[in-house]
C-alpha cells in the first residue's frame, strides 16, 4: 500500500520549489538541472556552505533531527527530496504529513540498512549472494560455518565507498573485525568471485511510468568508483537482465525519482543484486552529457510530476572520477581535451579520497561494443 502523503498540486508549475535533503554534490547537480527546468531548489542540511547550498535559491542548515526547521523548511517548499540515503528516516515521519516527499519513507528505510535491503532484492527476484545478520560474536561464528570462508563483514548502515566493511579469510580475523566495526548489527556476506560490478540507473514516475538508462560497467580504485564505461561491456542478455531486475526495483519500491542498483557479474553470466541506492548515482554520472535527459532532470521530472525524458545514449561514454588532490591536478589536461566535459563540485579542499568532480569522455555510439579497453583517458 502507497503511504499516505499531502496530494500537492502536480505537476509543479515553474518557479515552484524543491526541497533537497542534504547539500553534496548529488544535491548540486540536482539543484541545477531543477533551475534548468523552471524550478527554484531549497537545500537543508547540516553543513553551511556545503556544494549544493552553493547553486540553491534557499539554504537551512539545520540537524536532520530538529523539528522546528523541519516545519519551517516543509512549509518553505512544495515536495521533499534527498540526495543520499543517510538521512534519518524519522526526518521523513516529520516531513510527511507536511508536504509531499519523493521518494518516500519506504525507499529510505530499505536501502538505508543493509538487511532490509537484501531481503527486499530477494523478494524482487532479484538473486544476491548468500548473507546472514550477525547480532553478536557467536552468531557470526555461525554465519562462518554456514556461508564459508572468504566472507565479507560490513555494517548495515553509513557504509560506503569501502567503508565500514571488512574481508575475512580465516577464523581468527572474525574477532578484531567483529570489535572494531559499528554501528552493530551488522551483516556477513559470501565473498563473490565476480568478473565485473555493473550498475543500472532508473527514473519512476508517479504514474508508474519508467525509463531505464543503459547498464553500465564499474572499475574501482581503494575501494572509490573510479571509471564508469557505458555501454557496460557484457552480452546483451546481461545488460538487458540488468534492465530488467532494476526496473522490478523501482516497482516494488513504489518509488517516485531515480535509483541506481549495483550487481556482481559471474563468470557464468548471472548477476547478483548488490546494493540499492534511492537516488541519482555516481555511475550515472555519464548521463549528464550522453544523454538527451541525465539522471538528474529525470529525477526533478519525476519529483515535480512531469513526464520523465529519454534514457536514449546518443554517444557512448567513460566516466572517471576525480578524486583528491591527484584528481585535480588533471584539470588542465581535461579541459584541452574537446571530446570531454568536466564538472566539479565546488569543495574546497582535495583531500585524499574526496570526490572532487568527475569527466565523462565522449566516444562515438558503438566504439565501446566488444572492446576491451576504452580511449586513452587522463591519469588512467
Amino acid at each position: 500500500m502507497s503511504e499516505a502523503k499531502p496530494t500537492g498540486d502536480f505537476p509543479l508549475p515553474p518557479n515552484s520549489t524543491i526541497g533537497i535533503l542534504g547539500g553534496g554534490q548529488l544535491g548540486r547537480m540536482s539543484a541545477l538541472a531543477a533551475a534548468e527546468l523552471g524550478y527554484r531548489c531549497h537545500i537543508y542540511a547540516p553543513e553551511a556552505d556545503s556544494p549544493g547550498m552553493q547553486v540553491s535559491a534557499a539554504q537551512t542548515v539545520a540537524p536532520y533531527e530538529d523539528p522546528d526547521a523541519l516545519a519551517a523548511f516543509a512549509a518553505a517548499v512544495d515536495v521533499v527530496t534527498f540526495e543520499f540515503e543517510n538521512v534519518p528516516a524519522a526526518t521523513l515521519d516529520i516531513l510527511a504529513p507536511l508536504v509531499p516527499c519523493r521518494p518516500g519513507r519506504k525507499a529510505l528505510a530499505i536501502c538505508q540498512d543493509r538487511l532490509l535491503e537484501k531481503h527486499f532484492l530477494e523478494q524482487a527476484g532479484v538473486p544476491v549472494a548468500p548473507w546472514r545478520p550477525v547480532h553478536s560474536l557467536e552468531e557470526l561464528e555461525a554465519a562462518i560455518g554456514e556461508i564459508g570462508l572468504p566472507a565479507v563483514l560490513k555494517t548495515t548502515r553509513l557504509g560506503y565507498d569501502g567503508r565500514g566493511q571488512a574481508v575475512l579469510r580465516q577464523l581468527e580475523d572474525a574477532a578484531p573485525a567483529f570489535a572494531r566495526l559499528e554501528p552493530k548489527p551488522l551483516i556477513l556476506e559470501a565473498f563473490v568471485p565476480f568478473t565485473q560490478e555493473i550498475s543500472a540507473v532508473a527514473a519512476r514516475g508517479a504514474d508508474g511510468a519508467t525509463a531505464v538508462y543503459d547498464a553500465v560497467e564499474n572499475q574501482h580504485r581503494h575501494h572509490i568508483l573510479d571509471l564508469s564505461f557505458a555501454p557496460a561491456r557484457v552480452p546483451e542478455a546481461v545488460a538487458q537482465a540488468a534492465r530488467g531486475h532494476i526496473a522490478r526495483v523501482a516497482a516494488e519500491l513504489e518509488l517516485v525519482g531515480v535509483l541506481a542498483v549495483e550487481f556482481f557479474l559471474l563468470p557464468d553470466g548471472r548477476l547478483l543484486g548488490n546494493e540499492i541506492a534511492p537516488r541519482p548515482h555516481n555511475s550515472g554520472h555519464w548521463t549528464m552529457d550522453a544523454c538527451q535527459s541525465s539522471q538528474f532532470h529525470q529525477h526533478i521530472r519525476a519529483v515535480a510530476g512531469l513526464p520523465l525524458g529519454s534514457t536514449e545514449r546518443h554517444s557512448d561514454a567513460v566516466m572517471q572520477n576525480l578524486v583528491g588532490p591527484e584528481g585535480m591536478a588533471l584539470l588542465p589536461e581535461l579541459l584541452a581535451r574537446p571530446a570531454t566535459s568536466v564538472h566539479l563540485y565546488g569543495k574546497a579542499s582535495a583531500r585524499a579520497g574526496r570526490k572532487m568532480g568527475h569527466a565523462n569522455h565522449l566516444l562515438a555510439r558503438g566504439s565501446l561494443a566488444g572492446s576491451s579497453t576504452a580511449a586513452p583517458l587522463t591519469g588512467t
